[in-house]
């Protein structure tokens, strides 16, 4: 399903305006990156798609229909949403949590309960996980149940708030690849939002970087905006004025050569066994090596 923002506008205060004239498509499928520091509008504009707030002007149509006419809550079970801290009810179990909107669409007990089990294959969770409480788990496995959780109602959209803001930077990367290897099965139109530029180039197919007010500062696939910074804010906010984009080879060791930014910290290595160019890179590294 795609999603369009019409000339949409979000004024809390007079004073306070978190949203201001924004319009973009979302395109059907794929995932799209909001990034931006602090208050600019990113968190707002997920939760304007499944009505958690409503905007003060402008529209917002999912395959071109205009969701001001959809019933909120009726509109909120058919989009999947997974939230930072996973957002998961402590005094359920990891069962009875990822069925809840099956159970509240009326779903019988049994067929949410094995539905959620087959759940926890698909975003990597041993089922004898199933009877303990979110407390009995780790940050990371709270978080996958939040995933599976979001995707209970097989929703053809999937909205993710700094879902893995919470977690260490090894338990990141490894839900970031897990995020990556489910859209690449279920194909799902994912919006999801980040302060982190990296985890944006990483995730996303589109990216839209935003200024205060959710003012589009440059929207395209990561390539492009690496490549041509439309401005010195995207610039600077992709590091690119820092240097920090750019890469150079040095201390070659055998076949390998190893790559370092402009920070000098070790961004990784560059293959060339029995003399064919293989890349042994991260997925951040071969994002910037595109710059």
């Amino acid at each position: 399903m795609s999603i369009e923002f019409r000339a949409v506008s979000k004024r809390f205060t007079d004073d306070a305006v978190a949203v201001d004239d924004f319009s973009l498509v979302i395109p059907s499928r794929k995932t799209t990156v909001l990034v931006g520091s602090s208050g600019s509008g990113k968190t707002t504009l997920l939760r304007m798609i499944n009505r958690m707030v409503d905007p003060t002007s402008g529209s917002i149509l999912i395959d071109g229909d205009d969701i001001a006419a959809m019933e909120p809550v009726a509109l909120r079970r058919r989009i999947g949403y997974v939230m930072q801290n996973s957002g998961l009810l402590p005094h359920r179990r990891v069962i009875d949590n990822i069925a809840t909107v099956p159970r509240l669409s009326g779903v019988p007990k049994a067929e949410a309960h094995a539905h959620a089990l087959e759940l926890m294959d698909t975003v990597g969770l041993d089922r004898s996980l199933a009877a303990r409480y979110p407390s009995q788990l780790s940050g990371g496995q709270q978080q996958r149940v939040g995933v599976a959780r979001g995707l209970a109602v097989d929703p053809n959209i999937l909205l993710m708030d700094e879902p893995f803001g919470a977690v260490d930077p090894i338990v990141r990367a490894d839900l970031q690849q897990e995020l990556l290897r489910l859209q690449r099965e279920l194909g799902k139109t994912v919006v999801f939002v980040t302060h982190d530029i990296d985890e944006a180039f990483l995730l996303g197919d589109q990216v839209v970087i935003l200024e205060r007010g959710a003012k589009i500062a440059q929207v395209g696939h990561p390539r492009e905006i690496l490549a041509n910074p439309a401005s010195d804010f995207v610039a600077d906010f992709i590091g690119a004025q820092r240097g920090k984009r750019r890469l150079t080879a040095t201390g070659a060791s055998g076949d390998d050569v190893m790559l370092v930014d402009g920070s000098g910290y070790a961004a990784g290595l560059i293959s060339a066994p029995g003399g064919r160019l293989a890349y042994s890179i991260s997925d951040k590294t071969d994002q910037a090596g595109d710059a």
